[in-house]
């Protein structure tokens, strides 16, 4: 096992709501904003906003708040309220973003699963129509914090929730990519599409993906979204000078696959771990100048540096969220974590890492 220097831990304290349905012991997705904490699990279709203690020494989040996707924009199931695998979240300007995973499962063998039947479970591969998700939300000023709402105005002009959806679905433009799309009818943990973070710069979101993992490459890809006034609440794509919806970036992660995003000035910093299903290890790497690149890039030698080492368990504590905190400090937040960090008042303990 991998150790780090944690410099600080912070206590998230949620509701019984997001007790019951175990978000915080599933966290995927963190991003501070001000005194505010945006988090996510993933085995809701929500996003919880987690308020400081103190803004000024941010060491406890808590009144919690659940805000429901479907609330927001219509979610591609059936059921508004099935999981959708939200693995990423981001802040920019007057909006909030949000990533599905995009990823098909595998049933799983349990322990009271023997002979046939486990071996049928095996071989099922499902998907859910949530988990293919990507959503932009405006967020206002209501009682001075930071809220989700379906409409603002700003400027003059009236900004709606939005969603990619259409001709512009991420899994259908993918499905002739030369990398890509021979892994789409794979699950995620067996080295398919597996979305995992994302970052916003200005009109440019980049989404972190788990996976595939190519020959070692892990990849990154780079959209241009916007809305029209005759279609406000849907997310189109522009395309790029080689005629493409997005654009795509290899990288360098010593073998490893993308769990986060974070944008730190023009670099991003990158969370990655092993694609399969695995423990670690489990790194911080910075994509030095990331919101310059111009073209579709190698990201490799001095383009990328290994920050931190990041630790592991073995079967908990994986680590899956990541945000800036300061100027030189991230926030790290854990799926299945470990029983220490789970505390008698239902709180989990997140760690601060100083950036080198």
């Amino acid at each position: 096992m991998w150790t780090m220097t944690v410099d600080y831990r912070v206590r998230l304290r949620f509701s019984d709501e997001s007790q019951d349905a175990a978000t915080h012991t599933n966290l995927s997705a963190v991003r501070l904003d001000g005194r505010v904490l945006w988090i996510a699990g993933d085995e809701t279709a929500t996003i919880e906003r987690l308020i400081a203690d103190d803004p000024a020494n941010p060491t406890e989040f808590g009144d919690e708040t659940r805000f429901r996707l479907a609330d927001f924009v219509a979610l591609p199931g059936a059921d508004a309220d099935e999981e959708a695998d939200i693995e990423g979240l981001a802040r920019s300007g007057r909006f909030l973003w949000a990533v599905g995973s995009h990823s098909l499962r595998r049933k799983q063998i349990k322990d009271r699963h023997e002979g046939p039947k486990a071996l049928r479970r095996l071989g099922r591969v499902e998907g859910q129509a949530n988990r293919q998700v990507l959503v932009r939300l405006p967020i206002a000023d209501v009682d001075g914090v930071p809220t989700p709402v379906r409409e603002i105005e700003s400027g003059g002009q009236r900004h709606r929730a939005a969603a990619l959806s259409g001709r512009d679905d991420l899994r259908l433009l993918l499905q002739d990519d030369e990398h890509i799309g021979p892994f789409l009818p794979i699950p995620g943990k067996d080295n398919g599409l597996d979305i995992e973070g994302i970052a916003v710069r200005d009109d440019r979101v980049y989404l972190g993906l788990r996976g595939p993992v190519l020959r070692g490459w892990a990849f990154v890809l780079e959209l241009r979204p916007y809305v029209t006034p005759d279609d406000p609440g849907r997310l189109r794509l522009h395309r790029f000078d080689d005629g493409r919806l997005y654009r795509k970036h290899v990288l360098d992660l010593d073998g490893l696959g993308v769990r986060d995003l974070c944008p730190a000035g023009d670099d991003l910093l990158i969370l990655a771990g092993p694609t399969m299903d695995l423990d670690g290890p489990v790194r911080i790497y910075r994509w030095h100048d990331a919101s310059r690149a111009e073209t579709p890039t190698i990201v490799r030698d001095d383009q990328i540096t290994r920050e931190l080492e990041v630790t592991y368990g073995e079967g908990d504590d994986h680590a899956e969220g990541l945000s800036m905190l300061g100027t030189d400090r991230v926030l790290v937040v854990y799926d299945s974590p470990a029983r220490h960090r789970l505390t008698p008042d239902g709180a989990v303990i997140a760690d601060v890492l100083h950036l080198p």
